[in-house]
């Protein structure tokens, strides 16, 4: 349950509804879904109209990159998200994964990626990166970035590390403020929340 309650449609002026609609649009192409309460973060940044804009322009930003391989984007971003074990985040990012590409069971295995052959040796050096990342303190070595830039150019790689750092703000942000699951992958397999990588 919420700890603070959204800007509803109703309370909204018509920047922040005309904000509302994109929204939903948006994620509803990504996954495939609407449900009720998709667009709860978001009700959340409403309460400071200037932070919603700038929030808004970041994640429209963001959804315009695309040099980075989706499959790359999806695994990060979803591997952070257990990390930070938020419940919205893990749902959404669940079923984002499954619309480009990823299997039921690659979700499942991703606690264990260092031993599963269902990762190339690429999809294991972004998870390992996700979980550097993740960590507080960061713990990224000039070696991983090293093998990372054996396949990624520097704007993959500058995309990769802002999907994984915005997931930890994402996942912070609903976190604190209590936002959970919000059904894109209900009746589905979604990812494991997990505290550390079990192959460590």
């Amino acid at each position: 349950m919420a700890r603070i309650t959204g800007v509803s449609v109703r309370q909204a002026g018509p920047y922040v509804k005309l904000a509302y609609f994109f929204t939903r649009r948006s994620i509803r192409r990504l996954t495939g879904r609407e449900t009720e309460r998709m667009i709860e973060p978001l009700q959340m940044y409403a309460h400071v109209p200037s932070l919603l804009k700038g929030y808004a322009k970041l994640e429209q930003a963001t959804a315009k990159a695309h040099r980075l391989d989706k499959r790359l984007h999806a695994l990060a971003e979803l591997k952070a998200a257990t990390l930070t074990q938020c419940e919205y985040c893990i749902d959404m990012g669940s079923q984002i994964a499954r619309q480009w590409g990823l299997s039921d069971d690659e979700l499942l295995a991703l606690p264990n990626y260092r031993k599963s052959p269902l990762f190339s040796e690429l999809d294991k050096l972004v998870l390992d990166y996700a979980v550097a990342m993740s960590r507080t303190p960061v713990e990224v070595t000039d070696d991983l970035v090293a093998k990372l830039r054996e396949h990624l150019d520097d704007g993959q790689l500058i995309e990769l590390t802002h999907h994984i750092a915005l997931e930890n703000m994402r996942g912070r942000f609903n976190l604190a403020l209590g936002i959970g699951s919000a059904g894109f992958s209900e009746g589905m397999v979604c990812a494991i929340p997990t505290t550390t990588d079990r192959d460590d």
